[in-house]
């Protein structure tokens, strides 16, 4: 974990210049607040906030209720969330500790305890910025799909995984992502 921590150290200062035009962008154009900051379920279900650079405006209908995601996305919300530039922030929560540069995608608490047995699998080790789901379709699973990734990640998890995993995750974010076979 200490070296996770020093990697994501690294990632968070050399790519400090990215995460803070993207910063400035993100307040050009969505205003306040520049950062998405959500609870999430981590390891044995022990709950964190995750830190996410905002996508979405704070629209609401004539009663006061959020609209639907897709009627407040931005342009550019959509583009950060195609390169992966939104989950830069993540680098915080791995130096902290809350989560791996690689794992399953942390999820909503609820979402977790509804996933019964494979939740507790998924909940037996850290959640990470990147995930076997995440280089394997990612959007274009369905949830039982990214789940069954996610367990057989940690039935499978070694060092060589995780470097092909982070790997893979350059060429999504360059290239963009295919559901692979």
């Amino acid at each position: 974990m200490l070296l996770q921590r020093l990697i994501a150290l690294v990632g968070f200062v050399v790519l400090l210049p990215v995460m803070t035009i993207t910063a400035v962008a993100v307040l050009l154009t969505l205003g306040r607040p520049v950062f998405f900051i959500q609870e999430r379920s981590g390891r044995l279900q022990q709950n964190f906030k995750l830190i996410k650079f905002r996508t979405m405006r704070n629209n609401r209908d004539a009663k006061g209720e959020l609209l639907p995601d897709e009627a407040r996305t931005s342009a550019f919300g959509a583009f950060l969330r195609k390169t992966r530039l939104d989950e830069l922030p993540g680098f915080i929560n791995v130096m902290k500790g809350d989560m791996a540069l690689v794992g399953p995608r942390p999820l909503l608490p609820e979402t977790v305890s509804a996933m019964g047995h494979d939740g507790a699998i998924r909940a037996s080790v850290r959640p990470g910025m990147t995930g076997w789901a995440q280089v394997n379709g990612n959007t274009l699973l369905s949830n039982d799909e990214k789940c069954a990734c996610d367990v057989w990640y940690v039935e499978n998890r070694n060092w060589k995984l995780d470097t092909q995993i982070l790997f893979r995750t350059l060429h999504v974010v360059l290239f963009g992502e295919k559901r692979s076979s």
